[in-house]
């Protein structure tokens, strides 16, 4: 069956979830050009910065559960070459702070306070009790 089907059932339940990145009062969006990635990767460098996670659900009955998960990521201080590569493996396309936590980039991660899957893009804990707290077993 198809999932637009189920949702217009309420057969489904529903998850969505994204990512911010903000260096001090800066927000750092999906990165659009290589231009702007550069830009964000230079500004992390060296420092940390937040990441926060919004994640929602719905249940079939229309219930809707949600949260925004906080952490800190801690980063190396980057050299030109490093960014120059990480720039040209192209990871960084439409990723949050210009980067992805999950590949190339985890070599610049020095500290991390939080949830690990939260900066990749969904809280699999917080979404399992949102879940739970909805009826899912």
């Amino acid at each position: 069956m198809a999932l637009s089907k189920l949702i217009a059932d309420n057969a489904a339940y529903v998850i969505a979830a994204d990512t911010v990145v903000s260096a001090g009062a800066r927000i750092l969006h999906k990165t659009a050009t290589i231009t702007e990635a550069e830009t964000y990767l230079r500004l992390l460098s060296g420092r940390r910065h937040k990441v926060f996670t919004g994640v929602a659900v719905r249940a079939p009955d229309g219930r809707i559960a949600s949260r925004v998960v906080a952490c800190v990521v801690g980063f190396a201080r980057l050299d030109d070459a490093q960014i120059r590569d990480y720039l040209a493996s192209g990871e960084w396309e439409g990723k949050a702070g210009g980067y992805a936590i999950q590949g190339r980039a985890a070599t610049f991660i020095d500290f991390l306070s939080g949830s690990y899957s939260a900066v990749v893009g969904l809280p699999l804990h917080e979404t399992a009790a949102l879940l739970r707290g909805l009826g899912y077993r």
